[in-house]
């Protein structure tokens, strides 16, 4: 199998690169069950935190440990993104995007419980890897309708086209499936 190598404080990884769509591959970053890689690049992204930031909201479920651990280190509330609404939510608010990852349409749902640490607030969104930014662009208009400012976006990595509107540790190519 073809890999990718990366390189975060410290941490070296060599990423699978895997086929998600006709002609396009990438290289996967998974941070689930990875604590030592999530923890270092926990450690790199709160040196980059904007100041202003009082909230972080990231996409469920791949950068869900990045943001406990961001979290952790920033003592920054952070609130998950559902990709599915649940019966026990208060007055859920969603959007459907398209993640490259997938290639299918995902349900973005913020709890109603969880608007108050967004209503008001500057908030940072923090995700494993961004490309097309289509997760973005749904997150930002949850954290709009419920009354948040979205100040910044942190990322590990972007990918395909560079961006200079995220926070983000490096960049990884797309590729040709073998």
């Amino acid at each position: 199998m073809k890999t990718y190598p990366i390189e975060i404080g410290g941490v070296r990884r060599d990423l699978p690169v895997v086929q998600v769509g006709p002609g396009v591959a990438v290289a996967l970053l998974n941070l689930l069950g990875d604590t030592e890689l999530v923890e270092a690049v926990a450690a790199e992204l709160a040196k980059r935190l904007p100041s202003e930031v009082e909230t972080l909201v990231t996409p469920e479920v791949k950068a869900v440990p990045l943001a406990h651990a961001l979290s952790r280190i920033t003592k920054k509330p952070y609130v998950v993104a559902r990709k599915t609404e649940k019966p026990y939510m208060i007055n859920p608010v969603s959007r459907t995007v398209i993640s490259i990852t997938t290639g299918k349409p995902q349900l973005l749902v913020l709890d109603g419980a969880d608007v108050a640490l967004i209503k008001g607030k500057k908030v940072a969104v923090v995700d494993d890897v961004v490309s097309t930014g289509s997760t973005l662009k749904g997150l930002r208009e949850l954290i709009e309708d419920v009354g948040g400012q979205m100040v910044a976006v942190m990322a590990v990595f972007t990918e395909g086209s560079p961006r200079e509107d995220v926070i983000a540790l490096g960049h990884l190519p797309l590729f040709e499936p073998e």
